[in-house]
């Protein structure tokens, strides 16, 4: 069996790094470049970087800062965020950048992810769902929560799938930077009757958050951003990361 990825999630606004709760109140927690290279030093699996104002404010993906973000990281980085046209994503991965992204653009351009897939591979390209729910239903939003499709997850990504993706990235809104846990229900579902990897991002708090989603939904990738970010019940800003005994833990979940 193949050692789950434990992924940091970091949310750029702005070219400035924020953390958000539930989407919303971004506060500023520090700059890019010095926190990839800090998360170096840690020797973290993977990054995921989300430029959060870029769709919202309809954007082109910041090309200069994606560079030095590439040239900076040691680990495989995925980025996503302003992405709507093939050329965007030929830019980006020829930079160094190993997966990309999608989210809000798979409404507006159907056919990208079939173009990206053939081009550069479906493991290169990863299909985010932003979900919430709601009255027990859960559903896909797309542009920083403030659009519900009403799409159901679990079809939606199975299409995503068929369409060429190569991982799914489940990220709950409802959880976001609440330090509360992860949506175990949703994740062991999605984890069961998806036939791609899926990584699981929202709601980590402790080591033993990542325990219960390992053990209930064994997903292939779990993702934090708060956990990673802050330390302490002040939520003192210090990136941080597991030690080998603690991944060495998750590993055998």
């Amino acid at each position: 069996m193949l050692r789950k990825r434990i992924i940091v999630s970091l949310l750029i606004l702005n070219d400035r790094l924020v953390k958000t709760t539930m989407f919303s109140d971004p506060i500023y927690v520090g700059d890019p470049i010095n926190t990839v290279k800090i998360f170096n030093e840690k020797e973290v699996d993977e990054i995921m970087i989300s430029d959060i104002g870029a769709t919202n404010n309809q954007q082109e993906p910041n090309i200069d800062l994606i560079r030095r973000i590439a040239e900076q990281a040691n680990m495989p980085v995925c980025y996503g965020g302003g992405i709507s046209k093939i050329h965007q994503i030929e830019k980006i991965i020829s930079l160094g950048i190993e997966k990309i992204s999608i989210s809000s653009a798979i409404f507006s351009n159907k056919d990208l992810i079939l173009e990206a897939a053939k081009k550069f591979g479906s493991q290169s390209i990863v299909g985010v769902l932003d979900i919430k729910k709601d009255k027990g239903r859960y559903s896909v939003c797309i542009n920083s929560n403030k659009i519900n499709t009403g799409e159901d997850p679990i079809n939606f990504a199975k299409m995503l799938i068929n369409q060429g993706v190569g991982e799914i990235v489940i990220n709950s809104i409802d959880l976001d930077g609440c330090r509360t846990g992860y949506d175990t229900e949703i994740a062991s579902v999605m984890s069961d009757q998806l036939s791609v990897p899926v990584t699981v991002l929202g709601g980590c708090g402790s080591i033993d958050h990542m325990k219960d989603l390992s053990r209930i939904s064994n997903p292939s990738g779990i993702a934090a951003g708060s956990f990673f970010i802050f330390k302490g019940k002040y939520k003192a800003v210090l990136a941080n990361y597991l030690n080998e005994v603690e991944k060495h833990e998750l590993s055998i979940l």
